[in-house]
């Protein structure tokens, strides 16, 4: 499984931004919506925290409390991605965002110990 993070860049405080994460699956034959996903950022001198998380079909999501009722998670799975859509953002939102896949359960999970596969990376700075 590959995955590839995108629509990181420059946004003023207040602003929104929409992160995307589409997946490419090996040839196993398990297909993306049997999976759960989430989004993680890691700040410049910080370890990596938990944003977000959405189980296989989309029905359940839990968020960290510092984004909590700012940022929304959501799934297409005829597409193959996951969403993070971003709004109200604060400067203390820079980060770098990682999307995760975590092949082995279908449930949402803050746990970054249970995810196994990661995208690259995609930047959001938060600046006036």
């Amino acid at each position: 499984v590959q995955l590839q993070a995108s629509g990181g860049g420059l946004v003023q405080p207040g602003g929104s931004l929409r992160l995307s994460c589409s997946a490419a699956m090996d040839a196993s034959g398990r297909t993306f919506d049997n999976y759960a996903l989430g989004w993680f950022r890691q700040a410049p001198g910080k370890e990596r925290e938990f944003v977000a998380t959405i189980n296989w079909s989309g029905s359940m999501t839990s968020y960290a409390d510092s984004v909590k009722g700012r940022f929304a998670i959501s799934r297409d799975n005829a597409k193959k991605t996951v969403y993070l859509q971003m709004n109200s953002l604060k400067p203390e939102d820079t980060a770098v965002y990682y999307c995760a896949l975590d092949s082995y359960g279908v449930e949402p999970t803050s746990d970054a110990r249970d995810y196994d596969y990661w995208g690259q990376g995609t930047l959001v700075t938060v600046s006036s």
